[in-house]
């Protein structure tokens, strides 16, 4: 079964902003404190959903998860693949640091819905509304 982790967008402001940084086409690297325990279930095709805002926006495909460091001063690399996939958006409430994501729960892609070219907030009022 694949396995994603969900992650909130600290400092992110929009998906804009991970697609402008995407266009480097340099691996992006989160940093976490806490590595994952089935890490290597995660980077067996899973993704990082981004929480921007309260809304799930997008996601990127996990490339690695390292841990540099031992003891207390441990910390985990989690490596992105530079493409932003936008999701169908999905409200989430606040947490702390990153958390295991089950592909059964995860939003589609907007590939995937023939979403078109649709303003993120007019898909994030149509949701709220019931109405996509």
């Amino acid at each position: 079964m694949l396995l994603n982790i969900i992650k909130l967008g600290v400092g992110v402001p929009d998906v804009e902003w991970l697609e402008n940084r995407a266009r480097s086409g340099k691996p992006l690297i989160v940093h976490t404190r806490m590595t994952p325990k089935r890490a290597a279930e995660i980077e067996d095709g899973g993704s990082l959903y981004w929480v921007v805002k309260g809304v799930i926006v997008c996601r990127q495909l996990v490339l690695d998860i390292a841990t540099l460091g031992q003891g207390k001063d441990s910390r985990c690399e989690i490596t992105l693949e530079p493409r932003v996939v936008r999701t169908a958006p999905m409200a989430r409430r606040p947490f702390q640091g990153w958390r295991y994501f089950e592909a059964k729960d995860a939003p589609a892609d907007m590939s995937e819905l023939d979403a078109g070219e649709a303003p993120e907030e007019l898909v994030r009022q149509l949701r709220e509304l019931g109405a996509w």
